[in-house]
């Protein structure tokens, strides 16, 4: 057979040469080391607006804040909150981000009747041990590692502000992931214990998840749990609680009561029986007496 001449398909070029040069910015910036510069937030700044997803992202960070109150695990140098900027220059540019919640363990006290209306790390106070994020569908949302403005979530956390604990949940199915930033810098996914559950060191608490209604409101929520696996809990539960106790003290003492009452009576009971015995003991000696004088007569 005569052989069958193939021209070979051209070669595509793979040198940097063959590519656009503002691609080639684009990937040296992404994977040039960002200048980071900690700041407080500028007076003229100003905070987007941004409306909340859902009704369950406010009322899922007003949960956790209130069973920590409850249970006395806010401190005075401690900051619990949600949708406040988290604030930091990154190359020359002002970055916010609003976590839907986060807890500071350390911060630096502002002065009388101060508000805060952003929080900056190395500046404030400490970084944020713990951030959460309730899903989202925004393109730099909780799983984003977009390492350009507008960074993406994940990102950002991991790589800017190093927190050492990132959870995202969803309350429509209950998903919780947990990740912590391993010694390399890069966050890990955590297991989570037989009960669904994880423990934050620096809250001393367990973090998991509770199926059911508050506020009218029914779906996935999340929960903390003492070191002893004791549920914290919310304002409405304790005052719940509150009253079973009350009504279980009333009950005992009415209980107590009616057994003291018993009691009495049994006392009294013994009591007439006594004095009946002592009654029949009289008339029978009186009887003796009255037989003997009798003897005696005749």
């Amino acid at each position: 057979m005569t052989p069958v001449s193939v021209t070979p398909p051209p070669t595509i070029p793979t040198t940097a040469h063959s590519v656009q040069p503002e691609v080639l910015e684009a990937i040296a910036k992404a994977k040039a080391k960002p200048d980071i510069v900690w700041e407080k937030l500028p007076a003229n700044f100003v905070l987007p607006d941004d409306p909340v997803e859902s009704i369950a992202q406010p009322l899922l960070a007003a949960a956790l804040n209130e069973s920590l109150e409850i249970a006395q695990h806010i401190a005075a140098e401690t900051i619990v909150a949600s949708n406040m900027a988290l604030v930091v220059r990154i190359n020359q540019r002002t970055i916010v981000k609003a976590p839907d919640w986060f807890y500071v363990p350390q911060v630096n006290p502002v002065g009388k009747n101060v508000i805060r209306r952003s929080y900056s790390p190395h500046i404030d106070g400490v970084v944020p041990a713990i951030v959460m994020e309730f899903l989202s569908e925004e393109e730099t949302g909780e799983y984003s590692t977009r390492p350009t403005h507008p960074y993406g979530k994940m990102y950002f956390y991991e790589q800017i502000l190093q927190v050492p604990i990132y959870v995202i949940f969803d309350p429509e199915d209950g998903r919780l992931e947990i990740r912590k930033l391993s010694p390399s810098g890069k966050y890990e996914l955590q297991p989570l214990n037989e009960n669904g559950r994880y423990f934050l060191e620096s809250l001393d608490l367990y973090l998991g998840t509770w199926y059911g209604t508050r506020l009218d409101q029914t779906f996935h929520w999340l929960r903390w749990w003492s070191a002893d696996e004791h549920l914290l809990l919310w304002g409405s539960e304790k005052i719940a609680e509150e009253r079973l106790l009350l009504e279980a003290e009333k009950q005992k003492v009415e209980a107590e009561k009616q057994r003291a009452e018993a009691e009495r009576q049994k006392a009294e009971a013994e009591r007439q029986r006594a004095e009946a015995e002592k009654q029949r003991a009289d008339l029978a000696e009186q009887e003796i007496l009255r037989l003997r004088q009798l003897l005696a007569n005749q």
